[in-house]
């Protein structure tokens, strides 16, 4: 196995664990949460925030992201798939 296919294992190893640890902390904190009677629409208005104004701030991250990642592809890919077929044929 090449060290690239190792060292493309590896971060896919790490980000997934990273992300199931994030997951796993998360789920223990909300049972303690829960236990504790604590809802998450107390906590966003403990901070000021209203469940609707996070949907709205979600919408407009969503809304602006979007066209710049559309935006970003139409460079991006083109010049990944020019890369990808002029690339040495491996072993």
């Amino acid at each position: 196995m090449s060290d690239q296919a190792n060292l493309s294992r590896w971060v896919v190893y790490r980000i997934a664990s990273l992300i199931l640890k994030i997951g796993l902390a998360s789920l223990i904190v909300g049972v303690v949460l829960s236990g504790l009677n604590v809802t998450p629409e107390q906590v966003l208005t403990d901070i000021g925030i209203t469940p609707e104004q996070v949907l709205q701030m979600f919408h407009r991250g969503v809304t602006w992201a979007v066209p710049h990642i559309l935006l970003g592809s139409i460079i991006i890919v083109p010049v990944w798939i020019i890369i990808y077929l002029f690339r040495p044929p491996r072993g």
